[in-house]
């Protein structure tokens, strides 16, 4: 009967599936049959934009019309240009230099000889920061009179003197001035990216050079893009820097300092042709891995993932040891009321809100304005998350063992908390080890989400990857592989320490 219901189950959600598909299947191909010559074949079209540019806000003046335009949001303009060689969109809308950045080796892309928006880049600097605001408006001042925001600009565009002119600290300069905390999103070639494990680009080294003038030293954090305001504004960052235009909507919340260079927002295609660039596997592979040391980001990452994932199980655990003993002492005797009112309204909102928002408030607000390591801030975050769920079901472990070993204890004069602590949590333990380590699991695979406050972790290594190479089919694989290595070890320990506990018992 089971089988035969868990049959009926899967074959609906089988043709559930394969119904959704075929809807999806069917919107998508009316969709992409729309081809995209001008702006005024917008209108009805599939959009794609990389959440919080500019291209997203005028982008959005076209959403929900009556031709029923829709704007697709990705994290990175990598992803939303891969949509649209897979046909997942109609176009994507970029700045111009990264448009011919993610054009220039693949036949099937182009851009729109008509511009879609001119705009002005600047730097985002926190409001009631007028100090600093005035004196990097000085120095965008200066480099501009002197010729090296244009030395800056031609040494990333112009074929006859790219590369030919970097920057270069002058001699002599002094950082009495401390450091100056710099946010960006190394996703946007020529103006942020990585090289050889390095960020570069025209604002790191416009950025670079402010910081000269000023007599501070630049640190560069790597973070989401729409995460670059909110770390100025709260003091994780001084400012920020990623090809930011300013907007009517940005000035409600950040200042701006004054324009340093001029861009145009384009509209990229697919034209239909076969890309004539695609390499054999190997290649591939040197390419995403090899090249410039690239699996480092991986390797990196994974460090940081571990070193999450295994300190926040560790504050999960005691959290939750500690709240499962004091509600399950109240449900059995009445005691503890108020922790126990404490621990349900802790299990209550760190069970009830989404895991990224937690990592947000605190970094962003329960470390507000406050110098603290990122891992140190994602351990914490995580810990506590993972404390509430180990709560519950240590709870659960604990209220299931049998009432008489409690009265067993007791009866050989142990008290209270020493019965609770030798025979009780001993045995829960045994009997919740697998959902513990299926908690540490999905852990480990809630720490992707690093990235949102500028930490490398393993998703975000493959991620930089994918921003260099524009591939997303290797990086993502390679990661998905890591990380179902790592479930499978797990699991195999688990059922390893379960046999060890059942020989133990015999």
């Amino acid at each position: 009967m089971k089988k035969r219901l868990r049959l009926l189950i899967t074959t609906a959600l089988l043709a559930v599936s394969v119904l959704s598909g075929c809807g999806n299947s069917q919107n998508d191909e009316e969709a992409n049959t729309k081809t995209i010559s001008s702006i005024d074949d917008l209108e009805g079209a599939k959009i794609a934009v990389q959440l919080g540019t500019v291209g997203d806000i005028y982008a959005s003046d076209y959403e929900g019309d009556e031709a029923g335009t829709t704007v697709e949001r990705y994290n990175k303009t990598a992803d939303a240009v891969q949509a649209l060689k897979q046909d997942k969109v109609n176009c994507v809308i970029v700045d111009e230099q990264p448009a011919i950045a993610f054009t220039k080796d693949d036949d099937s892309l182009e851009i729109l000889d008509e511009a879609f928006a001119i705009e002005e880049y600047a730097i985002c600097i926190a409001k009631g920061n007028d100090e600093l605001l005035g004196q990097v408006n000085e120095a965008l001042a200066e480099l501009e009179a002197d010729g090296t925001l244009d030395m800056i600009k031609d040494n990333y565009i112009g074929d006859d003197t790219k590369g030919t002119c970097p920057y270069v600290t002058p001699e002599g300069t002094t950082y009495d001035n401390g450091t100056l905390v710099v946010a960006t999103n190394a996703t946007f070639p020529p103006y942020e990216y990585y090289n050889e494990g390095t960020i570069v680009g025209i604002d790191i080294e416009i950025i670079t050079a402010i910081g000269d003038k000023l007599g501070m030293k630049t640190e560069i954090n790597d973070m989401e893009f729409d995460s670059i305001i909110n770390a100025v504004n709260t003091g994780k960052a001084d400012v920020g820097i990623a090809g930011m235009t300013m907007t009517e909507e940005r000035l409600k919340s950040i200042n701006f300092s004054d324009p340093y260079t001029t861009s145009t927002q384009v509209i990229i295609v697919n034209n239909g042709t076969e890309s004539q660039s695609s390499i054999g596997l190997v290649d591939n592979i040197k390419r995403n891995f090899i090249t410039d040391s690239r699996w480092k980001y991986i390797a990196n990452g994974l460090v940081n993932t571990l070193i999450i994932a295994v300190c926040a199980i560790i504050i999960g655990l005691i959290l939750g040891f500690i709240v499962a003993i004091i509600r399950s002492t109240y449900e059995t005797t009445g005691k503890l009321g108020i922790l126990d009112c404490i621990c349900r309204l802790y299990l209550t909102i760190f069970r009830g809100t989404p895991m990224m928002i937690q990592l947000l408030i605190i970094y962003y607000v329960v470390f507000n304005s406050i110098s603290i390591n990122k891992i140190l801030v994602a351990i914490i975050a995580f810990g506590i998350n993972s404390g509430a769920y180990m709560a519950e079901t240590i709870r659960a472990g604990i209220m299931s063992v049998d009432g008489g070993q409690m009265e067993a204890g007791r009866s050989l004069g142990l008290n209270y908390v020493t019965t609770i602590f030798y025979i009780i949590i001993p045995q829960a333990v045994k009997n919740t080890l697998p959902a513990l380590v299926n908690e540490f699991i999905a852990l480990i695979k809630e720490t992707s989400i690093c990235g949102y406050i500028g930490l490398t972790d393993l998703t975000r290594g493959g991620d930089i990857i994918r921003s260099i190479t524009y591939d997303a089919f290797m990086p993502l694989i390679a990661v998905a592989i890591i990380y179902l290595v790592i479930v499978q070890i797990l699991t195999k320990l688990t059922g390893k320490m379960e046999r060890g506990l059942r020989k133990h018992e015999e």
